[in-house]
């Protein structure tokens, strides 16, 4: 967590500030000596994970941290999806998770793209993301994909990271419209438990109650401890 801060204030430092000369140099190794902490962890966790392929698909968020470290930062939020005195269900605990970690997560990216696409294109010739300010709106309004058109980036690296919000957006705006979906079929289910489908869960442990019952009423075998003996003439 403290590595992630310091890449946060690092990178923030060097952008916002206009750094240059030894100052500019701290910052960067600060940055690539975060970074590489959070890389050399990830790799290390993997290569001794004993199924590597299944590990890799069961931690994707750990990867997203590895390469870009502020998501870490996400995790403080958690304070925020347990309300005190209140025991909500799986299904509730799980959407408030989402909605928290999606909001951090999309605040975080609005900045940090805001930093990456500021420090891409202030010196570039024919620039017009020139001010954090300008770079804040334009990370905006990618993220939402409402595409306006005053501020565009003009350099490669500044539209990669424009590629990468877009993305980003969409899989935000889906994963919160189907939380909000899930939320909203939950309240038109409720008290109307006949139409709501059975979970495996639910059936395993229906199955598991008809197998013992079924072994109670089964007769005994008579080799069996508590079973009818052999036949007497």
């Amino acid at each position: 967590m403290l590595a992630s801060l310091a890449y946060l204030v690092a990178f923030s430092w060097r952008v916002i500030g206009g750094l240059s000369g030894p100052a500019h140099l701290l910052m960067t190794v600060i940055i690539f000596a975060t970074w590489a902490l959070f890389i050399i962890d990830y790799l290390v966790r993997l290569s001794l994970a004993s199924d590597r392929v299944k590990w890799f698909r069961t931690h994707l968020g750990t990867l997203a941290i590895a390469l870009v470290p502020v998501f870490r930062l996400v995790l403080l939020l958690r304070v925020l999806t347990r309300v005190p005195g209140m025991k909500p269900s799986a299904g509730t605990r799980l959407r408030t998770q989402i909605m928290v970690y999606g909001a951090g997560a999309g605040m975080l990216l609005i900045y940090i793209a805001s930093l990456a696409v500021l420090e891409a294109e202030r010196d570039a010739p024919d620039a017009n993301i020139t001010s954090f300010g300008d770079a804040v709106w334009w990370s905006c309004v990618t993220i939402t994909t409402t595409g306006f058109g005053d501020y565009y980036p003009v350099t490669v690296v500044g539209r990669l990271v424009g590629t990468g919000v877009m993305f980003s957006g969409i899989a935000l705006a889906g994963i919160i419209t189907a939380t909000l979906a899930s939320w909203v079929f939950e309240r038109a289910a409720r008290g109307r438990d006949d139409a709501e489908p059975a979970t495996r869960a639910q059936v395993r442990q229906l199955l598991a109650q008809v197998e013992a019952l079924s072994a109670a009423q089964r007769p005994a075998h008579p080799d069996e401890p508590g079973g009818p003996g052999p036949a007497q003439s």
